[in-house]
């Protein structure tokens, strides 16, 4: 990793950051509800290096666009906290290989929280880096977007852009929510094109390029075990089996039992739910049930030539209806579009009372496709209502 620390080159390192040009201390942007803001217009060829940004408030509500080499929309667009691994508007400190925090006071919704970034992100021309405030307040904002310059020879060669993206799915359109996961019920036939069109999508593109990651943040609504459900990523168009099948979500995080209480630099919590279980108090709000996983394919990235789709269960077969959301991180050999998030009265975090009841907006909601039910699933949920 380190070893380009020994090689002199010439290139020029700078920086746009939000210092106060007048000379005085006041270094923080303010960007007005309902405006978009440029942090950096770089030219090329060069490669983002870092980001650095801290700020109170604003982690659904601001998005983070980054459009390369003139494109026609941008290969970032992603709520700011969920960029850089915390889902659901909640900060806590973590490390990772791509992504770090460090707040404060951890667990808690809009608070105070630094962020970093260290993907590398080339480009030829031009790389245009925009905050976004679709929130209803001022957003206080703090920023370092770090760069190099590249030389033609760098970019002589086909690279990758660097995109990320964000999905949800607000409530996952289970098939039957009702039923604890690891019981007979819950353990239907999921295959071929049944698990091709009803797992949650982490990423669908077209292109060519390769995968090397996500976070995946759960509400749990149902309140026991989230995470059964296989990964599964199909390369190059459907086939069965896929490229890759995995045996359950923790694995696919790289844990096993359930989620632990960890953040390593390949795979972890970012958030998690055991952590969070404590009541609310008049200036916190009860943050129980929300957990946010990571995994960096860093060094075995999912190859694709013309398309890959990223998916897994979520429950086995798919029956839970939690809150999903989640950011898709992958390079691409051209600059492609990304999925455009929710609007922001949609993506919003659902929130949960002192007793740790969920309060449910059905206006707020975004939900995913109702998967339809199957003979067997009709026969499970008929067994699952039997007294026993």
């Amino acid at each position: 990793m380190l070893h380009h620390l020994t090689r002199i080159r010439n290139r020029k390192t700078g920086r746009c950051s939000s210092w106060d040009t007048s000379g005085r201390n006041n270094d923080a942007w303010r960007i007005q509800p309902g405006e978009t803001r440029v942090l950096a217009d770089v030219c090329g060829p060069a490669q983002i290096t870092h980001l650095w940004m801290t700020q109170l408030a604003g982690y659904r509500e601001c998005l983070l666009r980054i459009t390369f080499d003139d494109a026609a929309s941008p290969q970032v667009n992603v709520p700011l906290g969920d960029f850089f691994g915390l889902g659901n508007s909640i900060v806590n400190s973590y490390q990772s290989a791509l992504f770090t925090a460090s707040a404060n006071a951890d667990y808690r919704m809009n608070a105070a929280c630094a962020l970093n970034c260290y993907v590398p992100m080339p480009f030829r021309h031009r790389a245009l880096v925009e905050l976004v405030n679709e929130g209803q307040h001022t957003q206080v904002q703090y920023f370092y977007v770090d760069y190099e310059s590249l030389t033609p020879e760098d970019v002589a060669e086909p690279f990758g852009y660097f995109h990320a993206e964000f999905r949800r799915t607000n409530p996952f359109g289970g098939w039957g929510h009702e039923i604890k996961v690891n019981t007979p019920e819950a353990d239907i036939v999921n295959k071929q094109k049944q698990a091709w069109d009803n797992n949650y999508v982490v990423l669908k593109t077209k292109g060519c390029g390769h995968y090397i990651g996500c976070n995946l943040s759960v509400t749990n609504f149902q309140g026991t075990w989230w995470g059964e459900g296989d990964d599964m990523i199909w390369v190059d168009g459907y086939k069965w089996p896929p490229d890759i099948h995995g045996t359950g979500s923790e694995d696919y995080f790289g844990q096993a039992w359930g989620m632990q209480s960890n953040a390593f630099w390949r795979n972890g919590s970012s958030v998690y739910e055991d952590h969070n279980q404590c009541g609310a108090s008049s200036w916190a709000p009860h943050l129980g049930g929300y957990q946010t996983s990571y995994v960096f394919h860093l060094e075995n990235p999912v190859r694709f030539q013309k398309e890959v789709k990223v998916t897994i269960e979520h429950g086995h077969g798919n029956h839970l209806q939690n809150e999903m959301s989640s950011v898709a991180y992958w390079y691409a050999i051209k600059p492609a579009r990304v999925m455009s998030p929710p609007p922001v009265a949609k993506r919003m975090p659902v929130l949960c009372d002192n007793q740790g009841q969920w309060l449910i907006d059905k206006s707020s909601q975004h939900p995913g496709r109702k998967i339809k039910l199957n003979a067997e699933m009709q026969r499970m949920k008929k067994r699952w209502e039997k007294p026993k």
